[in-house]
């Protein structure tokens, strides 16, 4: 779903279960961290694969700084913006002004005009809107 082989999923695994808490809504709010998926919930992208190709182009900063890696963490206070370079293209003109109706999660603020966002929290368990029972993959990664 998050578009994550096996080996970085483990290892988002083994950070999980390091942290305080339960460990599978630990793993969802890794995940959810990450850039390209931040990217997709802002609505930036229709899908996490395409968020993934626009971060992997360069399309993106955070906190001003160019960024590429679709893994990169954000935190509580990063900003995320559509580069300078990049607002001239047709794509980012016309998402735009869709973005215009969006509404991105709780835990996330836009700036559609603006073409960036705010990351304003972590995300908790219930703002991911994800269906399914992390319990059994904890269970499974735990053996």
């Amino acid at each position: 779903m998050y578009g994550v082989m096996e080996r970085q999923f483990r290892r988002y695994f083994r950070e999980a279960s390091r942290r305080k808490g339960l460990t599978g809504g630990t793993l969802l709010e890794l995940l959810e961290s990450r850039l390209d998926n931040v990217v997709y919930r802002f609505g930036f992208a229709d899908s996490r694969p395409q968020a993934r190709q626009l971060v992997r182009h360069g399309h993106f900063a955070v906190n001003g700084r160019k960024t590429n890696i679709p893994s990169f963490l954000v935190s509580p206070n990063d900003l995320i913006s559509v580069r300078e370079k990049s607002r001239t293209k047709t794509y980012f003109r016309e998402r735009a002004q869709i973005l215009g109706s969006a509404s991105p999660p709780t835990w996330l603020s836009l700036d559609a005009t603006n073409l960036n966002g705010t990351v304003t929290s972590a995300p908790e368990r219930d703002e991911i809107g994800v269906l399914l029972n992390e319990q059994l993959i904890v269970e499974y990664y735990s053996r």
